[in-house]
């Protein structure tokens, strides 16, 4: 069974490895996690230090992406930020996923009134706008990193539950299912180590490009003053801080954005590429 697991997933990476724009989507979240991880070794400044002798100046040889209005430099805040970025981005998403799945895992399994309940309350949050929700729970908890990453995580709980409830459905009724039942195995015990191992794959899709909306929406949650303060270096608070100064130094504006712009393309590829690669139709 092992072994068949793992030629399952090794012929999923092979059919990845055939779509180069997955590849790219790949490295270029590889290089981020990288510059996450090494953020303290490879940036320039410290993220916070400031020279009132060289603020607003351009790009240079000095300051790759120039310095803010306090004369920090951009380029060693950029690489900061993406640490909170996919921080933001990866714990919200599993947040999301944990809650969601056990939701939609327990309305799809037991069905019935259950079922109507749970998704009921997922149509209610489903009927406003993910967006707008999380400004509104952002809005009650405060700012801070852990109520941005909260505020994230719970507006994205419905889509995962629904999908999850959608792949149970197709699951439940399967003869090891059944067999597993006969054995006299708990339902939590069929739930986790039965059904949910085998709706892995559009979650993990779903996960992916969900990563790429959390940032998308941290990062606009910050820039409207809901997510993270200054100083701290997160990408949507560059960009706010910044557009006082677009008109006159666009570069403080341009290489934030440029950042997310790179990060949710990275991951959209990455998203797009495993989606192909799970789908079954395309299996020999």
């Amino acid at each position: 069974m092992q072994t068949k697991k793992n030629s399952l997933w090794g012929q999923v990476f092979a059919r990845l490895k055939k779509n180069r724009m997955a590849m790219m989507g790949l490295c270029i979240l590889l290089g981020l996690l990288l510059t996450a991880l090494l953020a303290d070794v490879i940036a320039p400044f410290p993220f916070d230090e400031q020279d009132l002798f060289a603020t607003l100046e351009g790009p240079s040889k000095t300051h790759w992406f120039g310095t803010d209005e306090f004369g920090r430099d951009i380029l060693s805040r950029i690489i900061h930020g993406s640490r909170i970025s996919l921080q933001v981005g990866f714990v919200a998403v599993g947040f999301s996923v944990v809650a969601g799945g056990f939701i939609g895992a327990v309305a799809g399994y037991y069905g019935g009134r259950t079922d109507n309940i749970l998704m009921r309350l997922m149509d209610i949050l489903l009927s406003i706008p993910q967006l707008l929700l999380a400004i509104s729970v952002a809005a009650s908890l405060g700012p801070g990193l852990l109520n941005l990453m909260l505020a994230v995580g719970i507006a994205a709980i419905p889509q995962y539950a629904r999908l999850v409830r959608a792949s149970v459905l197709s699951i439940r009724d399967q003869e090891y299912v059944e067999a597993a039942v006969s054995v006299g195995s708990s339902d939590l015990r069929i739930i986790f180590r039965h059904i949910l191992p085998n709706c892995m794959a559009p979650i993990i899709v779903q996960a992916t490009l969900g990563v790429a909306f959390a940032i998308l929406i941290a990062a606009g949650l910050s820039f409207i003053g809901l997510g993270l303060e200054p100083p701290t270096p997160e990408w949507g608070a560059m960009l706010s801080g910044g557009r006082e100064f677009i008109r006159d130094y666009p570069y403080m504006t341009i290489f934030p954005g440029l950042a997310i712009m790179i990060t949710i393309l990275g991951l959209n590829f990455l998203g797009d590429g495993l989606r192909d690669a799970l789908d079954p139709k395309l299996r020999n």
